[in-house]
């Protein structure tokens, strides 16, 4: 699918049981910021007597750094935040949030072991995610005489387009979201379809 990336399809809980600690893994969609921190309080109102909420998430494509955050929540520094983050931004999904919350069991697991616990929990959430793919998508704006019109709409058809805003006037100006991987062929498809007279305005992230 065209510049499609894996997201979680729902809600998903895992547990790991780590020398007598619980840890329960809560994974859910994060396209945004609101998203994850939402999450994050659903998730501790859940589990109101955990020793620990630590979390991460990545609110953009798979590996993206740019929409970021962690949280240890109260364990060692880098002990948990750290680990959840790095797992989920090497996990080859996007748009996705984790919280591990964590019920002490007694027995101290140092620095190291924590940071595998946390870490090894949600790769195991994360092998049993469903997931769904995530189309990025641009906006596009065209010019068209009149002539060209239903040529160009079959084409946005077949490439996946969207008509979001159109206008009739000395030419036709629509404003359409097409897949981004689809950008190149929209392009060539209008200049075929209109003999060159046709053209993109504006690209639109």
């Amino acid at each position: 699918m065209d510049s499609g990336y894996p997201v979680p399809a729902l809600q998903h809980r895992e547990e790991l049981a780590v020398r007598r600690s619980r840890f329960i893994t809560t994974l859910a969609p994060a396209p945004d910021e609101a998203a994850a921190q939402g999450l994050i309080r659903t998730v501790r109102e859940e589990f109101p007597d955990a020793t620990h909420h630590c979390w991460a998430f990545v609110a953009g494509p798979p590996g993206d750094t740019a929409r970021v955050g962690m949280s240890d929540d109260g364990e060692p520094h880098g002990t948990a935040g750290r680990p959840i983050l790095t797992t989920l931004l090497h996990s080859g999904v996007g748009e996705v949030a984790a919280v591990v919350t964590r019920y002490f069991g007694g027995v101290k697991l140092g620095k190291g072991g924590l940071s595998r616990a946390y870490s090894g929990a949600v790769a195991e959430a994360l092998e049993r995610l469903p997931t769904e793919i995530r189309v990025q998508r641009v906006d596009v704006r065209l010019s068209l005489d009149y002539p060209h019109v239903d040529g160009v709409f079959r084409l946005l058809d077949e490439l996946g387009g969207e008509r979001l805003e159109e206008a009739y006037g000395a030419a036709v100006r629509l404003r359409v979201s097409i897949p981004q991987g689809a950008l190149e062929r929209l392009e060539r498809g209008v200049a075929d379809a209109t003999g060159g007279t046709g053209g993109l305005d504006a690209v639109e992230p």
